[in-house]
């Protein structure tokens, strides 16, 4: 890793002397959608809502309201229904702490080491930079976790606010089975939110920020929705979702695809919930589930999952079909991918549980992963070509998301402008969770991840679970560069502009994305540290696509 070691101690006293802010460059939203005579939002903390008055913090830079309410508790009798109206309140509500998270089994990310089994947890938390004007492009955040953890408050958007000027919106939403449950009975209750329950979360979140964010200085005609995995195929889920339409004006895919299961796969899945549970022989389905214990409902969920499915009026067509006909809200897209998404799952998924993959392994799960093609996927990933069975199964991993990948840029490109881009700095810390592990783990530190992972580009953008890592100047300037690039795409869906690399719109013809890269500057050159992102037509070189492209669909 790039000298990242010695550079340890002068990049944290960087971070802690230096906001991005102060590199010299003006708030590329603030500057670019402030004009005329708009008066400054009101410098008290106190917001009026429609649901009743809010106050937040001053902090350095910007304001925060965090943990306010967009749905009301979905638990007990509201539980599996689509989300409810918040009940007003008097007064002044306080805002100056998170909300809870939403109910969640244990993981390796910080915070989250224990089981989570709060529901009353559909809240948002709003970031207004100082000086807000009034009409401030908005940027909703979505997080990732796989659509069964995670929350809002993972993403610490200070930098983002700071450098660009932009509100930032963070998103709680209903996860694992609470959020995708899927029964005839239910359906039998409301057409809409059988399976795909945390989905219309987000959108009520979405309907929370149009009636309300002007009130904090934003513009409601002016929101941008992005998200990170399970984010970024929320994003996609929207952008194909008929009651979505006119809720936002661009949108941002990070890591993340376009497809949801059918409603008989969400009912398959689901109906096996119900027997782990023990629900199976009651005569109230339903309310034999609503009674039971949240902690109940995560120890089954481990057992028998639930994905999101099709269905409703909000979710009528999958996702992967309506991209590729068209049938999408029509809005400019940002989406890409770092240069190694899967190394991380063969780490999770093998070395971290102390068994690495074997011979015989690399076989079984190639043979599971690509069905009759793997015979062809054997041949064209050989082990003798990789010093581990686990680097020949991140290889042909990351080989085939990324052409499913490129097969989704290329849909999109076809109806709406398209920037690409691929996450390219392989000297990268990894994202919290796996620097943390590293930090005890020898073996974690000697894994070959391959490059940048699955998760390695956000703390580029923002505080990602209140971890400050090690990056080195080169990094920090390419963190400016992509928060440049976001904010500027925040203000009119196109993130280019003055002293930034070029970056075209993505066509199949060109193939063309940018590479998101840091340069590798010596201390002893004299040279400044900078940013190598360039414009570059080897994403299918790199990632061997024309094998993928000729198997079988």
């Amino acid at each position: 890793m790039r000298a990242i070691t010695a550079l340890r101690g002068r990049v944290r006293a960087t971070l802690a002397t230096v906001s991005l802010l102060g590199l010299g460059v003006t708030p590329v939203v603030a500057q670019s959608a402030q004009s005329g005579d708009a008066p400054a939002r009101s410098a008290s903390t106190v917001v009026q809502t429609t649901d009743g008055k809010v106050r937040g913090a001053h902090t350095t830079d910007y304001d925060e309201w965090l943990g306010i309410p967009y749905a009301a508790d979905p638990a007990g009798a509201n539980r599996w229904k689509p989300p409810q109206p918040v009940t007003k309140w008097s007064g002044v509500r306080d805002a100056t702490a998170f909300s809870n998270r939403c109910a969640q089994n244990s993981g390796w990310d910080p915070g989250y080491e224990n089981t989570v089994t709060s529901e009353d947890c559909l809240a948002l938390n709003v970031y207004v930079p100082d000086g807000a004007r009034a009409k401030t492009p908005v940027l909703v955040w979505i997080h990732g976790g796989g659509f069964t953890g995670g929350a809002g408050q993972d993403t610490n958007p200070r930098r983002f606010v700071e450098q660009t000027g932009a509100v930032v919106v963070t998103v709680n939403y209903r996860l694992g089975v609470l959020g995708t449950l899927n029964l005839p009975q239910l359906q039998a209750e409301s057409k809409d939110g059988p399976g795909n329950y945390g989905l219309l979360d987000q959108q009520a979140a979405l309907r929370w920020v149009h009636s309300n964010i002007a009130r904090f200085g934003g513009d409601p005609k002016n929101v941008t929705i992005a998200g990170q995995s399970a984010g970024a195929g929320s994003v996609c889920d929207h952008l194909a979702s008929p009651t979505a339409k006119g809720l936002f004006a661009r949108a941002g895919i990070l890591s993340g695809g376009c497809n949801l299961q059918s409603a008989a796969s969400g009912q398959a899945q689901s109906e096996a919930f119900v027997k782990a549970v023990g629900c199976d022989t009651s005569s109230q389905v339903v309310a034999c589930l609503r009674a039971k214990p949240a902690a109940d409902l995560l120890a089954a969920q481990k057992k028998a999952g639930v994905s999101l499915s099709l269905g409703g009026s909000a979710f009528p067509v999958n996702p992967a079909t309506a991209v590729q006909t068209g049938a999408i809200n029509r809005v400019p897209v940002m989406l890409g991918q770092t240069n190694s998404e899967r190394g991380l799952f063969t780490f999770q998924n093998y070395d971290y549980l102390g068994t690495p993959m074997t011979a015989a392994g690399y076989e079984t799960a190639v043979r599971s992963a690509y069905g009759a093609n793997a015979d062809k996927v054997l041949a064209a990933y050989p082990l003798s070509a990789y010093d581990t069975p686990g680097e020949a199964f991140t290889a042909a991993q990351n080989g085939s998301t990324s052409y499913t990948r490129q097969q989704l840029m290329g849909a999109l490109s076809k109806w709406v402008p398209t920037y690409a881009y691929e996450f390219a700095e392989s000297d990268t810390p990894h994202f919290t969770s796996i620097f943390l592990i590293q930090q005890k783990s020898e073996s974690a530190r000697d894994f070959p991840f391959g490059g940048a992972i699955h998760v390695d580009d956000l703390g580029y953008l923002w505080d990602y679970l209140g971890q400050t890592l090690p990056y080195d100047d080169d990094q920090l300037e390419l963190s400016h560069q992509m928060i440049t690039y976001w904010g500027r795409f925040a203000v009119n869906g196109n993130p280019n502009g003055a002293r930034t690399p070029a970056w075209p719109k993505y066509s199949v013809r060109t193939g063309k994305l940018m590479s998101l890269v840091a340069c590798d500057t010596s201390p002893a050159s004299g040279r400044a540290p900078a940013a190598c992102s360039k414009a570059t037509d080897t994403f299918d070189e790199e990632h061997n696509l024309d094998f993928w492209a000729s198997l079988p669909s």
